[in-house]
């Protein structure tokens, strides 16, 4: 019974249902859900679309109950089919696998013009146990992180007070006083990077711990509820970081956050200088339950990104 349900649990079961308007712009795929940390799509407005991801099932009187939708752009004449991994662009497949090692893919469509042309893919995995819904262009080429959203949410501001995306709101839900880590973490920070300054910390969706610190670079320290270590990796950008205010990062830095990552929530900014002139910056966002560090040089203009969790 155990296998057949982490087996029903990790099967993803896609559905996407499009009601842009347009007739061109209706397909539907159906699926299921998990729980509340099932992502499934069904149901979109206007020039919306949403994809399904991550699996289970949960019916009352033999009816699937939707739980939260990806949105993205759906333009006039288009329609997705479902391809298989192995029909993905090589380009594809080589971003997912540097910036979501040891992902598990779970379902991807590619999006078509009139004429069957492709103009696109839309590409579902689960990293870290949390689903993921990315944006390519016809050559592989990344385009931005998918926008999730709980059902009552699909409308308006994408978000409501207790539900899964309430961060948008701010403040934090999820970000916890230094003066709050368990002894366990203040420990290990003393005994194995005692020359770090803490600056920032957050409860992990799995009751985790995440620490950012610096000490000559910035760092992100993982840890489990009880506080044992489990990870630690260095951000991007050598050299001197200074916190700053978010508003104090460059337009084009805070343009492009906003259309990759749409309705990200920015966790941290850092300046990064060396010999007192900045020559880039950092930020640590939170998009749809992922956490990543987006590199930026002097004038805003993208230059890396890692994952975080």
């Amino acid at each position: 019974m155990q296998k057949q349900l982490k087996t029903t649990y990790t099967y993803l079961a896609a559905t996407v249902l499009l009601m842009a308007g347009v007739s061109s712009c209706q397909k539907e795929i159906s699926g299921n859900r998990a729980d509340q940390n099932a992502v499934i799509a069904t149901t979109s407005t206007s020039s919306t679309i949403a994809v399904a991801t991550n699996g289970g099932t949960t019916t009352t009187g033999g009816t699937t109950t939707d739980s939260v939708y990806v949105v993205h752009t759906c333009d006039k004449g288009q329609h997705r089919d479902s391809v298989a991994a192995s029909a993905l662009p090589a380009t594809l497949s080589s971003y997912l696998s540097t910036n979501y090692s040891g992902y598990v893919f779970t379902k991807a469509f590619a999006v078509k013009d009139t004429l069957g042309a492709v103009k696109g893919y839309v590409v579902i995995i689960n990293y870290n146990s949390k689903p993921v819904a990315l944006q390519f262009t016809a050559d592989g080429t990344f385009v931005k992180v998918l926008e999730q959203r709980e059902k009552g949410d699909v409308q308006g501001a994408g978000w409501h007070k207790g539900g899964r995306f309430e961060k948008r709101g701010l403040p934090h839900k999820d970000t916890i006083a230094l003066s709050a880590l368990p002894a366990a973490i203040t420990t290990y920070f003393a005994t194995n990077y005692a020359t770090d300054t803490l600056v920032k910390a957050f409860h992990k969706t799995d009751a985790g711990y995440l620490v950012l610190s610096k000490n000559g670079g910035v760092y992100a320290t993982l840890f489990s509820s009880t506080g044992v270590f489990v990870s630690r990796i260095s951000l991007p950008a050598p050299g001197e970081k200074a916190t700053i205010a978010d508003a104090s990062l460059p337009s084009a830095a805070l343009s492009y956050l906003a259309t990759t990552y749409p309705n990200y929530v920015l966790d941290k900014a850092f300046s990064v200088s060396v010999s007192g002139t900045i020559k880039g910056y950092i930020a640590v966002i939170d998009a749809n339950n992922t956490r990543y560090c987006v590199a930026f040089d002097a004038n805003g203009s993208f230059v890396a990104v890692k994952t975080i969790w």
